[in-house]
């Protein structure tokens, strides 16, 4: 099963919003077995609607449509619709219902217009999908072997409608293979030297499972992707192979997507001995805390964060000694010791892990290169600490930093619990 997306609206094309109904909606195709093969943005015009509505039949099985289902003029997807189907726009009563439902329960402030009411006229050959979270009704349409299924852009509303009534009906409607990913993380070796390593091990993989290499910011992710009608065959086989994996590149595999992030392993070694960790961050500004906290329950083991972004707060909070940032610089390996040591002491916590660098563009309070970061880790045993460059732009060493603080604390908390 092929499946198209298509987003409408101008407001994704001038970047005034980012696209992410594409993303939820692929990923809920691919995990009942249909695949998107295109995503295409297109105005809300009436001749690039028809256009890509044509194109996309041509080479999918299902189309999904978003946006353009407002009761405003810009909005023109339901009169579209009505023209490349040869159809018109009848009143749904049970849509009208909804509607005035809707007005009476949430807004009371503002009565309910004509305008409104025209959410309820649907093209006489849909079939009206219930919308629970908004006024403009979900509407499945098919031409040609192809199923359409037109979509609110408002997220929310699409999100409702996707998991409610459209995946079930898909589930219902169509035979479909089985889909099966699991992606392996890795940190610490680029995507080339990775794919030397396990060359050999790529050759041996059966056609119906493909290997793709996703390398982000000091990290990167091997996803196994088996695809066939016979799950339990397909389950095994592609987690038969990425054991295979270990042996291979045990040293740098961190986990695996979805089931334990380095943060979640960080956690429960931390929970385990009952110890705790704190940060310090000057370059990485609140990312390290930021993705910690994006799990739930950390509250167990992260006492805080500190920025210490400029230079006095580095010295008046943290503690670190001018004479020492005056001899080695702000970016150095001396001073983000002390700062994960001062962090280690003002939240009490077991372990602390502190940066301090030259993200960019200008190098501010330090000669040293841009891009130079130094990582800092306290531990109940001591403090160890490296210089890296990372490079540029700006947002590539912050992410870079963050991921390899993460990495080594990770490396001192399996030294210390052994």
């Amino acid at each position: 099963m092929i499946a198209e997306i298509i987003t409408i609206g101008d407001e994704i094309l001038i970047g005034q919003i980012v696209d992410t109904n594409s993303v939820f909606i692929s990923k809920a195709l691919n995990e009942i077995g249909i695949s998107v093969h295109q995503i295409t943005s297109i105005q809300d015009e009436k001749t690039h609607i028809l256009e890509a509505l044509e194109a996309a039949k041509a080479k999918a099985d299902i189309v999904l449509i978003t946006g353009g289902l407002g009761p405003t003029k810009d909005d023109i997807t339901k009169h579209t619709l009505c023209e490349y189907f040869e159809d018109e726009l009848i009143r749904n009563d049970e849509v009208l219902v909804h509607i005035e439902e809707l007005f009476k329960k949430f807004a009371t402030t503002s009565p309910i217009s004509d305008m409104n009411r025209m959410q309820a006229l649907v093209p006489s050959k849909a079939q009206v999908l219930k919308n629970e979270f908004g006024t403009a009704p979900g509407m499945w349409l098919e031409k040609d072997n192809t199923v359409f299924i037109s979509m609110p852009g408002v997220p929310y509303e699409m999100r409702g409608l996707m998991t409610n009534h459209i995946i079930p009906k898909l589930q219902e409607e169509f035979e479909r293979p089985f889909i099966y990913h699991k992606t392996i993380l890795t940190y610490g070796m680029g995507e080339s030297s990775i794919a030397m390593k396990i060359e050999a091990w790529e050759d041996s993989l059966p056609s119906f499972i493909k290997l793709a290499y996703l390398p982000n910011y000091g990290k990167v992710r091997l996803r196994l992707t088996g695809k066939g009608t016979d799950k339990e065959k397909i389950i095994t086989a592609v987690d038969a192979y990425a054991q295979q994996l270990y042996p291979i590149i045990g040293d740098i595999i961190q986990g695996i997507e979805g089931k334990s992030s380095i943060v979640t392993q960080i956690g429960e070694f931390l929970k385990a001995k009952k110890h705790t960790l704190a940060a310090a961050e000057s370059c990485t500004g609140g990312r390290i805390a930021a993705e910690i906290t994006k799990e739930s329950g950390v509250s167990a083991f992260f006492k805080g964060s500190a920025v210490t972004y400029a230079l006095p707060s580095k010295v008046d909070l943290l503690g670190v000694s001018e004479d020492i940032i005056k001899t080695y610089s702000v970016v150095s390996t001396q001073v983000v010791e002390l700062m994960a040591a001062g962090a280690k002491k003002i939240y009490k916590s077991d372990y602390a892990i502190a940066t301090t660098g030259n993200a960019g563009p200008s190098k501010g309070n330090s000669d040293v290169e841009v891009g130079t970061v130094c990582i800092g880790i306290a531990t109940p045993n001591g403090i160890v600490s490296q210089e890296f460059n990372f490079g540029q732009p700006r947002e590539k060493v912050v992410n870079k930093a963050v991921t390899k603080a993460f990495q080594m604390l990770l490396e001192e908390i399996l030294k210390n619990s052994n």
